[in-house]
This record gives structure tokens, C-alpha cells and sequence, in this order.
């Protein structure tokens, strides 16, 4: 299925949009401060996106309602690597829990959906062989 399109409102006041990010493998992680695994996940998934970044993966943390306000998430903000964004316009959110993960393909395509953490043996198994397919022509 094609990854409809989204614009995430980045911690920063930035934008960004799917449309800007075709050609790379994205994660977008739905999580909430009060959910132990989000707590887990969110420093691998930070870890994985600084390995893994320049073969072309783009990783988006994106706080849901019901966290702590925003000035008491910058200090966690200002330590990670991966963007922050505080919402998103677009058919996304939270799959029934937190943490949700999407992961769209360098082709456009939804590759993956599900609420639930990950580990480092499915980020591997699901984002390895995404990273390894070439950039499809414009």
C-alpha cells in the first residue's frame, strides 16, 4: 500500500514531509512518556537511526497526547539523535497502544504497521533488508 502523504510539525517548529523523505527507509514511532516500553525502545531505536542514517534511514519519534508537556520532554529531546516531532497531519497514529511503529519503504510503500516495541533482532530483520534496496529512480 502507498504511505499516504503526512506532515510532521518537528519539536523545532520545522516541517517535514513524506514527499521530502521518498527515497528513504522512515520509521515513525508513536510513544507516550507514561509507557515503559516506549522507554525502552526509544534509546535503540535512537542508537539504530545514529548507525544507520547515512545508508539512507530517516527515524521520527512522535509524542502522543496524554505525555508530559513539551518543556519537560526538550531535556530527552536535546539528547537524542532522532528528530522529535510534537504532531503530525495524516492518517497515522497509535494502533490500538504505544509504542506503533510505521515503517514506509524507499519505494513509497507501508512495509510495516503494528503497535508493539521493537527489539534489536526485528529492527534488523524488518529495516536491514529495506536499507539494502536501491533508491528507485525519479
Amino acid at each position: 500500500m502507498l504511505a499516504p502523504n503526512f506532515e510532521l510539525k518537528l519539536i523545532d517548529g520545522s516541517k517535514v514531509t513524506l514527499d521530502e523523505l521518498r527515497g528513504n527507509v522512515i520509521v515513525l514511532n508513536f510513544w507516550a512518556t507514561w509507557c515503559v516500553p516506549c522507554r525502552e525502545e526509544l534509546p535503540l531505536l535512537d542508537r539504530y537511526y545514529d548507525l544507520q542514517r547515512s545508508h539512507g534511514l530517516k527515524v521520527f519519534a512522535i509524542t502522543t497526547e496524554g505525555s508530559v508537556p513539551l518543556y519537560k520532554l526538550k531535556p530527552l529531546f536535546a539528547k537524542m539523535t532522532i528528530p522529535s516531532a510534537r504532531g503530525i497531519k495524516g492518517p497515522y497514529g497509535s494502533l490500538g497502544g504505544v509504542p506503533t511503529n510505521f515503517v514506509i519503504g524507499r519505494d513509497g510503500r507501508v512495509r510495516y504497521a503494528k503497535a508493539g516495541a521493537f527489539n534489536l533482532d526485528a529492527l534488523n530483520a524488518i529495516l536491514v533488508p529495506l536499507l539494502k534496496e536501491p533508491v528507485p529512480a525519479s
